[in-house]
């Protein structure tokens, strides 16, 4: 079979191992599912170890075998084994099994033997799609970069769907958008397109030698939420550092290939992380650390980008260089070779991690940043995958899986939350899944480091209210957000 994806890091897999369940298929491919030992550690019960950690999502909803990482890996070992017909890759049982997978990346952290099923499942996908076009819808969402800039052009029609249940309903027929998801309205003007930030005043001396950082502002941060951008600048000039961004300009694609990789369209992915490549290469050769805002393109950027057969030395040194904005300040303030002034921030925030923050490793690295915030008082949610997933939350039929999803243990603790609380979810779709779910608006971390810098908060909509109320110790209702609601219908698991 032709691979889409490189599995050459598992031909050694089993090699010389008589007892290694091994496919007769898939070389690489064959040799990652087989991975799975069958510890079942993918099916704890709920609530059996507090509810900590993070898989698997799917199989905590459902309690079905076929939707766990062993349920999974064994299907796919089935299909290369050629026990599922000559068609194992199309509508089917490996289709079914695979359908609520959200790639959270939970498996490849928790796993024993560090099953990947979010690279499994995109090489799944895109053995699909060899054989099949994909539905029209599947190609909308993996394309988000090339419509997100047009998206502010059509915020009076979301508008309407959301003050007319009756046309919700219409897009829902016809297009299997969920009726009661919001949809994400744009802001009004991109990052790219606003003023630079000013320098933040700091006690650092005018010639001391200013270190340079490169900051990805991706997708969504550039085109929903430049406030989040604009907030990271603020606060990396705050700790003395030149910033350069790297940015989508007008008519320019600049993608990980997150949401393409995703949806098992390889050659997409590749070529959106080509581009990204060559749009870092100056930063990489001068050894700049390149800060991700949203953890999924981040997580991107170190892992899945590997698979694609780019230049090496290239994706290796993105692998080193590739930092989340907690990671990059964390590890600084550690070795004191930078000062972020903060002041005090007499406020509880209770943090929500994104699935792949928790793949990368990161939230130890934001705790220990958070704890340098005088005042601060955090609570971390324990909680699985939000639901959202990207795309996955917008499909009609995953709909209530998504909620069902965050009601495991995500939405109720929000819910629970005393209203002066804050709120921190670092990735797009979490705070949307909070939205959403709860009603309540989340801040990115980036936000809620703006809010304790010692300088004044400007009255500028690119700093929430709620972060600018907390900033003064006061509480503050639930901010305004760039997100049109739809009507909201219960959703059952």
């Amino acid at each position: 079979m032709k691979l889409a994806l490189d599995w050459s890091a598992f031909d050694a897999y089993g090699q010389g191992d008589a007892y290694a369940d091994l496919p007769r298929d898939g070389a690489g491919f064959g040799k990652a599912a087989a991975l799975c030992i069958g510890a079942r550690q993918c099916q704890r019960a709920r609530g059996e170890t507090g509810d900590k950690g993070v898989m698997c999502p799917s199989y905590r909803v459902t309690q079905a075998e076929p939707h766990s990482t062993r349920g999974r890996a064994a299907l796919l070992r089935r299909a290369l084994d050629g026990d599922l017909g000559d068609q194992p890759f199309a509508d089917g049982e490996l289709a079914q099994a695979m359908d609520l997978c959200v790639a959270c990346k939970g498996c490849q952290r928790e796993c024993p033997n560090g099953v990947d099923m979010a690279a499994l499942r995109a090489e799944t996908l895109a053995q699909r799609w060899q054989r099949q076009r994909p539905p029209w819808r599947t190609r909308l969402l993996a394309r988000v970069p090339h419509w997100l800039p047009w998206l502010r052009h059509a915020r009076a029609l979301i508008a309407l769907r959301a003050r007319v249940p009756a046309v919700a309903a219409l897009v829902q027929r016809l297009a299997g958008i969920a009726a009661a998801r919001s949809l994400p309205q744009a802001a009004p003007q991109p990052f790219s397109a606003l003023p630079p930030v000013p320098p933040t005043p700091t006690p650092v001396p005018p010639d001391a030698p200013l270190r340079e950082v490169a900051l990805l502002v991706d997708c969504f941060a550039n085109h929903l939420e430049p406030g989040i951008a604009q907030a990271a600048v603020a606060v990396l000039q705050a700790a003395q550092l030149q910033v350069h961004t790297v940015v989508a300009t007008p008519g320019q694609l600049l993608c990980c290939g997150r949401s393409a990789y995703s949806a098992g369209l390889i050659d997409e992915a590749r070529g959106h992380a080509q581009r990204l490549l060559a749009a870092l290469a100056p930063h990489l050769a001068a050894g700049r650390p390149i800060i991700g805002l949203e953890p999924s393109c981040l997580s991107m950027l170190r892992d899945e980008v590997r698979q694609l057969g780019l230049p090496a030395e290239a994706v290796q040194a993105l692998g080193r260089q590739a930092l989340m904005l907690e990671e990059f300040l964390a590890h600084e303030l550690d070795a004191q070779r930078l000062q972020l002034p903060l002041s005090p921030l007499p406020a509880t925030v209770l943090i929500h991690g994104h699935c792949h923050q928790k793949a990368l490793g990161t939230p130890k690295a934001m705790r220990k940043l958070l704890a340098r915030v005088p005042g601060l008082q955090l609570q971390w949610i324990e909680s699985s995958c939000c639901g959202m997933a990207g795309g996955f939350g917008y499909e009609a039929e995953h709909h209530a899986a998504s909620m069902a999803m965050a009601e495991l243990a995500l939405l109720p603790a929000v819910r629970a939350a005393a209203p002066e609380h804050l709120l921190l979810a670092s990735g797009t779709s979490c705070r949307h899944q909070i939205r959403d779910g709860a009603q309540r608006e989340a801040l990115h971390l980036a936000q809620l480091l703006q809010a304790a810098l010692p300088v004044p908060i400007p009255a500028d909509p690119a700093v929430p209210p709620l972060a600018a109320k907390a900033r003064a110790g006061t509480a503050a209702p639930a901010a305004s957000a760039p997100v049109a609601s739809a009507p909201s219908t219960p959703a059952t698991p």
